[in-house]
Order: structure tokens, then C-alpha cells, then sequence
């Protein structure tokens, strides 16, 4: 199921930020702003870290486009908490400053289309879930005015490319902005 050009699902959960819990964060605090929303499988996985990272690295360039970056993951606060806590060296996180959406219900990352499977029922009719209820690697830019503007959907196990959410914001911008449309392999100058 395609986002583009609907409105963001909303949402009101836990997120984390520095060292603090917010109970009922939401997307609507970044009005006026673009938003790149990312989910992520789960919290001390191999490959998560290493595009935390790389968010962080180039945190100040989506800033300097008037864009917030927001992760979420099927993970709680408490867990959040502590890979916020555990140190680079030791496959953590320690030092991100971006929200950390807890999604436990995971119906953020249903409303998203990023969940990993699908919730069914078996032949006893008993509620069973197919597939992994974690959810894949999405990447949404959402326009300042709610709007789902990009959406990228990857496998557990392929990280993102921070230099290609940065140009797919670039890109936006520039037709929001001016109207001019990119063609293959622009780049912001």
C-alpha cells in the first residue's frame, strides 16, 4: 500500500529523546516541518545501529532543509532507553538526539505498511500472525503540511542510504518550492 500523497497516518505513543520519556508524542509537534520518519526492526540488531549513526552524522543537513528525523521501532521506551544508554563500542546507541518512537502494538508500523507480516486467522479461527511481527526498514518523508511525499520500504537486512533520503528531500523541496521537476540522477547544487 503506497502513502505518497495522502495524509501521514497519526499517531500518539511513548518516544524517547536524550533521556527523557514523552508519553503522547506525535508527529503534529513538527507542524510547519517536513519529517523523516524511519522504522527500524528492533532495538540491539546488527545493522540498526549503523544507520542511527549515520542519521546522527548528518543530522545538522536535514536540519539546515527545515526537516526533523523521527525512528520507530516495535521496541518499548525502557528498551529504547537503555540502547540509548549502552555505548558505540558496544553496539549502542549512546549519544542519538533524535525521537525514538515506541510502537508496542505495532499498529504504527500497520498503519504504515511496514509490518513484517500479517495478522490472520488459523483454521480453529484463532488470531495468528504470518510473517515477522517486526517491522522492515521504511523511510518517509512527510511534507509540512502532513502530506506523505516519499516512501521506501526495504528488507530487514538492507540498510538505508542517508545520501538518498537527503536528495529525495532535496528533490521535494525544490518542486514544492519552485516547481521544477528532477530528472534522473540530479543532485542539489
Amino acid at each position: 500500500m503506497s502513502l505518497v500523497l495522502k495524509k501521514a497516518p497519526e499517531f500518539s505513543a511513548p518516544a524517547v529523546i536524550g533521556d527523557k520519556v514523552e508519553q503522547n508524542f506525535s508527529l503534529s509537534k513538527y507542524e510547519g516541518k517536513y519529517i523523516v520518519l524511519f522504522f527500524y526492526p528492533k532495538d540491539f540488531s546488527g545493522v540498526c545501529p549503523t544507520e542511527f549513526w549515520a542519521f546522527q552524522e548528518r543530522l545538522a543537513d536535514f536540519e539546515s532543509r527545515g526537516a526533523v528525523v523521527v525512528g520507530c521501532s516495535g521496541d518499548s521506551d525502557e528498551s529504547h532507553k537503555v540502547w540509548l544508554k549502552t555505548p558505540r563500542n558496544q553496539n549502542g546507541i549512546e549519544g542519538i538526539t533524535f525521537p525514538l518512537v515506541s510502537d508496542l502494538a505495532k499498529t504504527i508500523a500497520t498503519n504504515y505498511g511496514v509490518l513484517g507480516g500479517d495478522y490472520t486467522y488459523d483454521d480453529e479461527g484463532r488470531l495468528a500472525f504470518e510473517g515477522s511481527p517486526i517491522a522492515l526498514r521504511g523511510t518517509f518523508i512527510i511534507n509540512p503540511t502532513g502530506i506523505v511525499m516519499h516512501q521506501a520500504v526495504n528488507f530487514f537486512t538492507v540498510a538505508r542510504d542517508i545520501d538518498s533520503i537527503l536528495r529525495e528531500l532535496d528533490a521535494i523541496q525544490l518542486f514544492e518550492k519552485e516547481g521544477q521537476l528532477c530528472l534522473a540522477n540530479w543532485k542539489k547544487k
